[in-house]
């Protein structure tokens, strides 16, 4: 992974990580399996645990200690109401976001389009 898409995976890492907790509650290593199975093959389990704990802090997520066959219990993350509401907003950035990046990249595209004929 190149430097900058480290970078906007770092900005939209939160977002990511409360979108899969929507779906199912999950603990750190099961959160950091999945997304390297989605290809994000350079997340450090420490970055996830990390993020996990500052959403801890904040509120959005609840924790549940469960008994784990090998070691110590596990703390089982799932997404609360607070939590959700963070998840829409992120969502509701992310289309913003999505939707005046594509107009920009067609309008980039159009310009040069419109240079290229123009210098013919």
């Amino acid at each position: 992974m190149g430097k900058q898409e480290t970078e906007m995976l770092k900005g939209t890492l939160e977002g990511i990580v409360l979108a899969i907790l929507s779906a199912r509650p999950a603990y750190g290593y099961e959160i950091t399996s999945w997304l390297r199975d989605q290809g994000f093959s350079d997340i450090a389990e420490g970055t996830v645990y990390a993020l996990l704990v500052r959403v801890e802090q904040r509120g959005l997520v609840d924790v549940e200690k469960v008994p784990s066959e090998k070691g110590p219990p596990r703390k089982v993350y799932s997404l609360n109401a607070q939590g959700s509401e963070q998840l829409a907003e992120f969502w509701r950035t992310w289309n913003f976001l999505a939707d005046r990046i594509e107009q920009l990249r067609h309008a980039n595209n159009d310009n040069t389009v419109s240079s290229t004929k123009e210098e013919v």
